[in-house]
Formats: structure tokens, sequence, C-alpha cells
């Protein structure tokens, strides 16, 4: 098949009110790590929910390259054989991670403290995001990486079986980080310390206490400290995985910008570090509501409902970034369709996501009529109270959420948005577009 053949191109053309009750894929970030700890416990595990996305296959089949049994359903129901710590075989193989930095970030940590030696590459998305940030709390812990100029992979890891404990600080929040360096000090003596100046997603923290771990967390003066204990035994447990927030975002804000609408989508994850979205859509007037509050797999869900209404625009502190960092793109969609200015500020991290998503965001937005301020690390987009003009192709850049946020900007926009290529969806939310269309969205090819 030729390049040109795999090239997806999509169109979003205001349409009708979006009505329906729908269900998101499950969370990326607990797929990756379910399966990733299945790997390093004894016994089964099994997974309900599973993300069923390229970006969770690729982790899944690093997984069985590293010696689990891994089974997976067409339901999402996966059985993980894991092999402890300490257990892993040498793979024969390079480990792709395709489009994931989750999955090679977080295998990155795995692999440091086995005594063994993997090599990790990704697409070219995947090949241009720095891994320095990983690599270098993870070669204090004794691991020896080699990596492509500028710190990107291709790499090769050769792990140690005398992995030290460390204590580090987080020169930048990152829960990929935060996480590589707990999983390498699974298999290291004594206690593995992280600093988080501001406080990241706490999944791994979660689910390692649920897998037998002895986690503790912290809030000092100097930040939020995360202490792991080292070389517990793990032992297989069950999961079930909550709706993803950052997928469930798309058909919330669209329902909120299309006039008419009215969305609910059904068990969305609330962990209180990544609900700064809903946040900020509240603060910005969105008609949001929630039902049938529980836990589920460790984990705090809800069923979400929005209803269209007038949105105004507002200032999002940039210490909210951490909490919804994937979420800047769908969020600017919103401040594009609100009335008067929105700036959201500490956007460092955007520009080395799977695209520069902050200056992809900025251009995109300038084709279909907004009016934008582009920072080094900051966004202020200036709204008129109205969905804009539209009318523009939108390059994806490889990037799930560029695609994803415009397609939903051309279902309120006066013309029709295309996206030049909608192929990186499927990385984390291949039901996207049947999804979109069950609820009445305007969705087909140029």
């Amino acid at each position: 098949m030729t390049a040109a053949a795999r090239i997806q191109p999509l169109r979003a053309r205001r349409s009708g009110p979006l009505v329906g009750r729908v269900t998101a894929p499950g969370d990326k970030s607990i797929s990756h790590r379910s399966l990733i700890l299945g790997l390093l416990a004894v016994g089964e595990t099994r997974v309900r929910g599973l993300l069923m996305a390229e970006d969770v296959l690729n982790t899944a089949a690093a997984c069985r390259a590293l010696g689990a049994a891994v089974e997976i359903s067409a339901a999402g129901e996966a059985r993980v054989q894991g092999r402890g710590i300490g257990g892993l075989v040498e793979p024969e193989d390079v480990l792709d991670f395709g489009n994931s930095g989750t999955g090679a970030r977080l295998m990155m940590g795995v692999l440091a403290s086995h005594p063994l030696l993997a090599v990790a590459t990704g697409d070219a998305s995947l090949r241009r995001r720095p891994m320095g940030r990983v690599a270098r709390p993870l070669e204090s812990m004794g691991a020896e990486l080699r990596l492509r100029a500028g710190d990107r992979l291709p790499g090769a890891i050769r792990g140690t079986g005398e992995a030290l404990p460390i204590r580090y600080r987080l020169p930048v929040p990152s829960a990929q980080v935060k996480s590589a360096i707990l999983l390498a000090g699974l298999n290291a003596r004594g206690e593995t310390t992280v600093i988080e100046p501001e406080p990241t997603r706490d999944h791994s923290e979660r689910m390692l206490r649920h897998f037998g771990a002895t986690v503790r967390v912290e809030d000092t003066a100097e930040g939020r400290v995360v202490t792991l204990v080292g070389q517990p035994e793990l032992e297989g447990r069950s999961i079930d995985v909550p709706a993803d927030p950052s997928s469930a975002a798309f058909a919330l804000v669209a329902a909120a910008i299309v006039p008419g609408s009215r969305v609910t989508v059904a068990g969305v994850g609330l962990n209180p570090l990544r609900t700064g979205l809903l946040a900020t859509l509240e603060e910005m007037g969105c008609d949001l509501s929630y039902g049938q509050r529980r836990e589920v797999g460790g984990e705090p869900v809800a069923e979400l409902t929005v209803r269209h209404g007038r949105l105004k625009g507002t200032i999002v502190p940039p210490e909210r970034a951490p909490s919804m960092i994937d979420e800047y793109p769908i969020l600017a969609v919103a401040a594009a369709c609100a009335e008067g200015k929105t700036e959201m500020r500490g956007l460092a991290e955007l520009r080395v996501k799977e695209s520069d998503r902050l200056g992809a965001v900025a251009q995109g937005l300038a084709a279909c009529g907004v009016k934008v301020e582009e920072g080094k690390d900051s966004l202020v987009i200036h709204g008129q109270g109205k969905p804009p003009a539209g009318g523009a192709s939108i390059a994806a850049r490889l990037d799930h959420r560029i695609a994803m946020s415009f397609l939903v900007l051309g279902l309120a926009s006066r013309d029709p948005v295309a996206i030049d290529d909608i192929a990186s969806i499927a990385t984390s939310f291949p039901d996207f577009v049947a999804l979109m269309r069950g609820l009445g969205a305007d969705l087909a090819a140029p």
C-alpha cells in the first residue's frame, strides 16, 4: 500500500443538535499501567474496559516480548500472566511503541532495573519527542541509555540488576517521568522518592497500591513527595478501567458549542488530578451536570451531561496545566466559540507532545478566522460569542488530539473544517467518528 493510500481525510460540517448518551473509550493512562503492572505481578491480572487502541495494543505487545502471556478480547477484556519483578526476559526484537509517549517512557522505567538489553522506538511523531527527561534519572539509578541526537528514540536501554534507589525532584511536571522512576524503583533496594513541585495525575500511585506495593504521599513545603518501598511482591489483580476524561472531552465540548445539543457520557473517570478541563468549562458557564457518582477500580467516576449554552472567556491559571494538559486543544475550541478573551498560560509542555500542539492549535484557529495570540508558553483566544467562520483545511501533524479537536470545531463553524488525515485518531479513540456520527455529527470525506 502506498503512503498516499493510507491518508484518511475527513470533513466536519455544521449539523443539527447533537443528542444522545454514549460511553467514551477506556482511560488510556490506566490501560497502559494495568498491562505494565500485570507484567510485573505474580499471577493473573484481569482488566475490563481496556482501551482498544493502537497505543495500548503496542504496550501489550511489549509486555509479551518481555515474557508475559497477554490475551485481549475484542470487547476490551484482558488477561495478563505476569513474570514478577525481576523476572522479565530479554526481548528478541525492537520494542515498537508506535505513537505512545506513555508506553515508551513507562516501559523505559521497567527496563532500567532489569539486567537485560532492549531497544525502543516508535513512529515518526514519537521519534521526535524528548526522552532525556526520563533517561537522566534512570541513569542515576544505574541503567545505561543510548539515545539519538537530541535525546530521541530509537534508543538502547541496558538495565541493571542492582538498581539504586534515588530521591529525585522533577524539573517539569510529568506523570510519565514520575511513573518511570517509580517503576524502576520497584526492583531497587530501599525507598525511591519523587518530588513534584506541582501534582500530576496519580494513577501509578493508586494502581501500585492496588497491586500490593507500599506508596506514601505527603504534601510538604517542597511539593508533593511520593515514596515507593522497593522490591515488593506484586500480586495479580482485577481492574475496571473507567472512561477516559480526555476522550469524553470531545463529545462534551461539542455539545457545549452546537446549538440545541444535549449529550451524556457515562462512567467518566473523575480523578481529582484529571478534572482541570471540567473546572474550566464550569468557569466558562458551561451547563454541566454530574450523575451516578461512584468508584470503579479505585477511581471516582460519574455520568456527565452537557447542554448547549453561552460560554464566556476565562483565565486558566498555569498551575492547572498538569490536570488538563491533554485537553488544551479541545478547550481552545470551546474558547473560540465563547464570548470574550480566554487566557491559557503554563503551556510549554504542549510544545513536546505528539506535535507542537500549542503552535498547531494557534495556527489552526487563525486559519478558521479566530484571533489568537501565541506566546512561548501561552495562548490567548479572542472569542466573539459565536462559532467562527471555519472553512479551513487543518494539518493533523500525526496528532490525534489536533485532528479530533478541529473536527469538533467544524460541527459548529459557519463553513466546514477539513482534516488532512485522521489516521492518528486510531492511537487513542478508534471509534471517535462512529460515536460522533451516532450523536448526529456530520462527518464525511471531503
